[in-house]
């Protein structure tokens, strides 16, 4: 039986009707781009994240950038982030004209280390820092990072891009953030009907400057104080997130209970399944298991052979990345982070997988492991 690494048209019951409606609703009153529906999205993520302020914009990507170039972060100015994280999070470092550099990760939870983070900090003076929460999870070190850039004047953005939903001691991740972005990328937790980003913050000026920058550094309608760019949120992608918003609880709960089972299963198997930080509650965004480069090979030989769909989030760290090449300023480590993208495998995990399907694909890995292992 086939089982896809994810599917999106897993829809909780009466979701298609609503849509529907709200397409119906939303042409008739013209809400193409901004207007009451980005408004009450933005309200409603503010208030779930447990921040002062939401601004829609047009993807994760964009959220970052607008995050940094909103702090003043700018040409030559230094930002640090770790050597595991998608492309994006060096992109849009570039794309403000400042210099990356790389931090390896921690092992034990796969977040940026904060040793070599204070080390990276000691090394090369930066402006800002990347903190991305990446797999589900926040490093077990957080509040180590937020005060550490409080009492150094440094810019932290956390790039949330994969933790929607998560939590700390009980409370959204972003509680206690100053500056964090979203992406609502479909394949996401909470994932948008096209592409679309969001960047949290506590700042009234910060937040001010974020809406200018997001539309075309407007202060009126012809009037503009800066220099920003179109990245503005439509109001169908907006409804569509509040929709999806309604549904999260459940989605969370199915995401959760699919991980606790990899978890779990796995462990029997003698694969190391990487879990959430103690005090964290994860998303279920993704399963993570590590493997030596060779039996991941031959494992994914025989999921693709059965039909089971896996992935490799991510298969290179960002300092190996030839486009890295010429454009790090820097780098501390990163012998860890090869290492996870050599062994790092994903095993379908989306809202709404069924008992069938996760029993499918832990026979199939079992039963390749016993042959590898022979």
């Amino acid at each position: 039986m086939a089982v896809p690494f994810i599917d999106l048209r897993r829809f909780e019951d009466g979701f298609l009707e609503s849509w529907s409606e709200r397409c119906r609703q939303l042409t008739l009153g013209t809400q193409f781009v901004g207007g009451p529906a980005v408004e009450a999205f933005e309200a409603r993520m503010a208030a779930y994240c447990g921040t002062a302020h939401a601004v829609g914009c047009a993807n994760g990507t964009d959220a970052l950038q607008l995050a940094l170039r909103a702090s003043g972060v700018g040409p030559g100015d230094v930002v640090l982030l770790p050597d595991a994280t998608f492309w994006a999070t060096l992109e849009a470092v570039v794309n403000c004209g400042a210099q990356p550099v790389t931090v390896d990760i921690d092992p034990t939870d796969l977040q940026m280390d904060f040793e070599l983070f204070r080390k990276a900090v000691e090394t090369y003076s930066p402006k800002a820092a990347i903190l991305v929460h990446l797999y589900g999870w926040a490093s077990h070190r957080l509040a180590d990072y937020r005060s550490f850039c409080r009492e150094r004047g440094l810019v932290l953005v956390e790039d949330g891009a994969q933790v929607c939903g998560s939590e700390v001691d009980g409370r959204s991740v972003f509680a206690d953030c100053r500056l964090a972005t979203l992406s609502f990328y479909p394949a996401k937790v909470l994932g948008a009907n096209g592409d679309a980003g969001m960047v949290l913050c506590q700042d009234d000026a910060l937040a001010t400057r974020l809406r200018q920058l997001t539309n075309h550094g407007r202060s009126s309608h012809y009037g503009h104080t800066q220099v920003g760019w179109n990245s503005r949120l439509g109001g169908f992608e907006a409804s569509y997130l509040s929709l999806g918003l309604d549904h999260l609880p459940e989605r969370l709960a199915s995401r959760r209970r699919a991980a606790t089972f990899y978890r779990r299963r796995l462990a029997e198997l003698d694969i190391r399944c990487i879990a959430a930080p103690q005090g964290q509650l994860e998303n279920g965004y993704l399963n993570v298991c590590l493997h030596s480069p060779e039996v991941r090979g031959e494992l994914e030989a025989v999921l693709r052979q059965q039909q089971i769909g896996f992935g490799n989030v991510y298969p290179c760290s960002v300092s190996q990345q030839p486009g890295a090449q010429g454009v790090l300023a820097g780098k501390i480590g990163g012998a860890e982070a090869e290492r996870l993208a050599k062994g790092v495998l994903n095993l379908p995990l989306f809202a709404h997988i069924e008992d069938h399907e996760l029993e499918e694909v832990l026979s199939t890995v079992a039963t390749a492991l016993q042959g590898i292992r022979q």
